[in-house]
């Protein structure tokens, strides 16, 4: 039985044939875990089954994007993919400069989706939802700063404050 015969399921409910090759996708994606390009998704399917093309595993991350079960995560000009869980929203933040990706858990997106449906009528889909910006150690480096001055941070007590270089 398959390893992740539930995403499977889901491809068939959806009308799509399960080839081979869409399962060797699925497989090596849960395989290489989190964070995976489609490279490297490729070249792990090679060693088991070396006649797969690299447009058929992008046609497959496509379908799979599609069907929601796979997240899509950006880091620097390189997408990077893990299988979603339907169950648990999975969200992150992204380093603009280290390419670093840190989970945003979804108690922070859970009031934004709520006054979004509320002020537009507009129902955003947030199974998996990425906001890219610098980490605290990039924070610190005035030359990654968009304007050319440290960034700035608030104390506990809510007061701006000028991060330096260290």
């Amino acid at each position: 039985m398959p390893e992740h015969e539930a995403i499977l399921s889901l491809i068939q409910q959806a009308g799509h044939r399960l080839t081979p090759q869409r399962v060797m996708v699925v497989d090596a994606i849960g395989d290489l875990g989190d964070h995976v390009t489609v490279e490297r998704i490729h070249e792990h399917v090679l060693e088991s089954y070396p006649y797969m093309d690299l447009a058929t595993v992008y046609r497959t991350v496509g379908l799979l994007k599609r069907l929601h079960v796979l997240n899509e995560v950006m880091r620097g000009s390189v997408s990077h993919y893990e299988l979603a869980d339907p169950a648990h929203r999975h969200h992150h933040m992204v380093c603009e400069h280290c390419g670093s990706a840190i989970h945003l858990p979804t108690k922070y997106l859970d009031a934004l989706q709520a006054q979004l449906m509320h002020d537009t009528g507009f129902e955003p889909h947030m199974e998996h939802f990425t906001i890219s910006g610098l980490c605290a150690d990039c924070r610190k480096d005035t030359g990654h700063s968009h304007n050319g001055r440290p960034h700035s941070h608030s104390d506990a007590n809510g007061h701006a404050h000028a991060s330096t270089a260290q």
